[in-house]
């Protein structure tokens, strides 16, 4: 069966059992405590806890997932087994107030073996110490005894107080061919018993003395991992050989024209993997970003490139499997399809940004490897990565992790307080700046940018003439002959975008003027500078001579609109322009 063939299974039978099919919700939860929707029960919290009506006494769906963020991070385990995922699907049925463990247990068990035609020989089960009822309800069903375990595996609970219930979990058995032990033992990490379908049951409320006292109403929260059950239907020990992955990875080699080997699977696995999640992720409305949930997804994309330059690609990917995506779940999830212009552009605007930055990091990393010794990098490499090329400080760990490496995090945080310190000493200069407030602060780290694109577009004659800042916008004057063309302007402000989309980080560097030329800097107003002068350089994107302020990160600027070009003087052009939300 494939996932089609699966999901469809499962919630035709549900449908055919009393309950209303209920379409996925948004991964965006509506919930401040939580990234992402990281469960099917997501979604219904507020039926669980009182303060929303059902949708109906029995609902199911095939519910979206992320777990990577957060305490519910799956990310550093993915490709490197077969189960964990960034993004999965959850089958899931509820009763609120409706049937309870009786109910749930035997369509539990009817869907498996007689719908599914799993073998009862390979299905373990488990229970709560304290569940007598369902246990017993298992024993007549089917005549063997479940496994019985504590807290930790079989109780849920929405938080320290509020609803909470024992569960039932089943699990399939692989057989004595691969490696693992029964639930509750010593080797139930392994492959061998899969945990497949978990039913809880919400019957207690727990005060805050912990004290336990039945709910008015009882409910069940069940949830099945499609990814799994696929597995376990086709024969297979990991999610990645399934139909759907089998697919992506397929697409992943003709993207890259890379044959997937042994050696380079993991890469293979983690890119089909950070497809779906960073697809669905913007698809329903995250847009990559420096903080919160959007730092979750723009750390995935970037990881997701980070392995195909591993595989010797380079330029887009994920914009380019995209497609891939939409064709093998579009029609469970519409959402995908609708949304994949603005999706592939997204993806393409964070992967420009961020492949030179990728490509010279991990040159350099890979220089610095077998200077490490102890198994420790220093910090001050790590500072280096991250101040000379913006290279994320969990991105180097993650790659160094992978070789068994740590990194000095202490002497990490003593190189950036140096240098912020170094960049608080230099703000000297106010640069044309009305003030120092947070906005004009922007508007000056967007005049560098701005200075930077026009060179880049228009040629390295172009050179600063002026520029005046206040909190609403920049003016900035820049030597040049003719009108700006609009395919011009708009190359110039794509580039500005792509730079602070690229979230590098802003650093200053006391040098002669001199040095500050051998490096590149761009020097305006000489006579005002003295022996040494502040170099401010946006990783690649921009390096000049300048006495601040500035943001420290280029994400901190927000968008970057121009919303005029005109004649200043003969042969100097003015652009005005805004930034953030503007």
């Amino acid at each position: 069966m494939t996932y089609s063939q699966i999901r469809k299974a499962f919630l035709d039978y549900m449908e055919q059992h009393g309950h209303k099919i209920v379409p996925s919700a948004s991964l965006i939860p509506d919930d401040p405590t939580l990234l992402f929707t990281v469960a099917g029960m997501v979604p219904f919290k507020g039926v669980f806890l009182g303060t929303e009506p059902a949708p109906a006494p029995r609902v199911a769906d095939s519910q979206k997932c992320i777990r990577a963020g957060g305490k519910h991070n799956d990310l550093e385990d993915v490709g490197f087994n077969g189960r964990h995922h960034t993004f999965f699907e959850m089958l899931g049925n509820w009763s609120f107030g409706d049937y309870f463990k009786q109910g749930a247990i035997e369509m539990s068990w009817d869907l498996l073996t007689n719908v599914l035609k799993i073998d009862p020989a390979r299905l373990v089960v488990t229970t709560h110490t304290s569940d007598d009822e369902a246990t017993e309800i298992w024993k007549k069903l089917t005549g063997k005894d479940a496994i019985r375990l504590g807290d930790k595996s079989n109780w849920w609970s929405a938080g320290d107080v509020g609803p909470c219930g024992p569960s039932t979990e089943i699990f399939y058995d692989y057989g004595p061919n691969v490696a693992g032990g029964l639930p509750g033992t010593p080797d139930e990490d392994g492959d061998r018993y899969v945990e497949i379908w978990n039913n809880v049951f919400m019957e207690f409320n727990r005060d805050a003395d912990g004290v336990l006292s039945p709910l008015p109403h009882k409910n069940v929260d069940t949830g099945a991992g499609l990814e799994r059950w696929a597995a376990m239907l086709q024969g297979v020990t990991s999610n990645y050989d399934t139909d759907l992955f089998v697919a992506l990875r397929r697409a992943v080699g003709e993207v890259t024209s890379v044959t997937e080997t042994p050696e380079n699977t993991v890469s293979f696995k983690i890119i089909s993997d950070h497809l779906r999640s960073v697809g669905f992720a913007i698809a329903d409305g995250v847009v990559p970003s420096n903080t919160e949930r959007g730092y979750v997804v723009r750390r995935i994309l970037r990881r997701a490139m980070r392995h195909g330059q591993v595989l010797g690609h380079r330029g887009a990917l994920l914009s380019r499997l995209y497609p891939a995506l939409v064709s093998q779940m579009g029609d469970a999830y519409p959402e995908l399809a609708r949304e994949q212009s603005r999706v592939i552009a997204t993806i393409e605007k964070e992967e420009r940004a961020f492949e030179d930055m990728l490509h010279n990091g991990l040159k350099l990393l890979e220089k610095e490897v077998p200077n490490v010794t102890g198994g420790t990098m220093a910090g001050d490499v790590a500072f280096k990565l991250y101040d000379t090329y913006g290279f994320p400080l969990d991105l180097t760990q993650t790659i160094l992790r992978e070789r068994g490496i740590d990194v000095d995090i202490a002497g990490f945080d003593a190189a950036m307080a140096e240098q912020k310190e170094r960049s608080r000493s230099s703000q000297t200069f106010k640069g044309g700046l009305a003030d120092h407030d947070t906005e004009t602060t922007k508007l000056h780290t967007a005049t560098h940018l701005l200075h930077a694109a026009l060179r880049k577009v228009l040629g390295n004659g172009v050179e600063q003439k002026g520029s005046n800042i206040t909190p609403e916008r920049l003016r900035f004057d820049f030597s040049f002959d003719r009108r700006v063309e609009p395919n011009e302007l708009a190359e110039v402000e794509r580039i500005v975008n792509d730079a602070i989309a690229a979230a590098v980080p802003i650093v200053c560097n006391e040098m002669s003027v001199a040095d500050a030329k051998a490096a590149g800097a761009i020097g305006l107003f000489e006579d005002k500078y003295g022996d040494a002068v502040m170099v401010y350089s946006a990783g690649d994107w921009s390096r000049e001579i300048c006495g601040g302020p500035h943001v420290a990160n280029t994400s901190e600027i927000g968008t970057f609109k121009i919303k005029k070009e005109e004649s200043s003087a003969a042969g100097i052009r003015r652009i005005k322009a805004v930034v953030g939300n503007s």
